[in-house]
């Protein structure tokens, strides 16, 4: 059994940044152990699996250790697969998932995402939270499967060295941390230990929270949002009522094809 393979680097801002992905291309589903394990053999943060069904295409997305409702980062990679790699001719592409129904569309500067806004209720106890991230903790609030934590600033985001058997033990997916930034609006970084991923280079699920957050505080529509990963992306945020759009940019790294076959001679 051979899957056409396809490494991409989401939401980037050059060479050898953004958030790696991998994009698998079947012809129909095979069961979720086989899926999972691929996943676990890539290594990366998210393996998208995408299944065409007439005019829109079936996506799912795995962890090296879980399947996950929502990637932006993987989504963004797949579209730049059917759009930039087969040629895709359509200037929308639709994408059914675990979250509904998603978008994607070329644009002059890249990719847009359409997803949904994913709002946040406060949490009243943060000295443990501020313990487990290694910084103080100005406002924590609850996303439907996530932590946003707010830091006093850019500077605070960039020296964290968070204790991640800790976070790995709080009742979330993953934990996010934002400050207003100092050349962008927003900056945040991303850590999932829970789901098989320390820090995360680039999540644009994160940003379906980040973007109606902020752009309520800021009093603002539209984010240039920087994630502080070692390896650092750009995401282009646009607030549309229960909607998010998320832009960015891709390049391809490797294609090929992944081989499943039985061992032995």
């Amino acid at each position: 059994m051979k899957i056409p393979y396809y490494q991409v680097d989401a939401f980037v801002d050059g060479p050898f940044s953004g958030n790696p992905a991998g994009v698998c291309l079947l012809n129909q589903w095979a069961d979720d152990e086989l899926l999972q394990n691929i996943a676990l053999e890539n290594q990366l943060s998210e393996t998208a699996f995408l299944v065409g069904r007439g005019s829109s295409h079936e996506l799912r997305w795995f962890t090296p250790e879980a399947e996950v409702d929502l990637c932006g980062h993987a989504t963004l990679a797949s579209a730049h697969v059917l759009f930039r790699e087969l040629d895709c001719p359509e200037s929308t592409l639709a994408f059914d998932s675990r979250s509904g129904r998603l978008g994607a569309s070329r644009t002059p500067d890249g990719i847009q995402l359409d997803f949904p806004a994913r709002s946040v209720t406060p949490v009243a106890e943060t000295a443990a939270l501020s313990e487990a991230i290694g910084a103080r903790v100005v406002e924590a609030h609850q996303a439907i499967d996530d932590l946003l934590l707010v830091l006093e600033s850019e500077r605070a985001i960039r020296q964290l060295t968070p204790d991640l058997a800790a976070i790995s033990a709080l009742p979330a997916r993953g934990v996010i941390v934002t400050a207003t930034g100092e050349n962008s609006d927003i900056v945040s970084r991303f850590f999932g230990p829970a789901v098989g991923v320390d820090e995360d280079p680039v999540t644009g699920s994160a940003h379906c929270t980040l973007t109606p957050f902020w752009c309520e505080r800021l009093g603002l529509s539209r984010l240039r949002a920087r994630q502080l990963s070692a390896r650092g992306g750009t995401v282009s945020c646009v607030l549309e009522g229960d909607r998010v759009l998320l832009s960015g940019q891709c390049t391809t790294f490797l294609t090929g094809f992944i081989h499943l076959q039985r061992s032995g001679p």
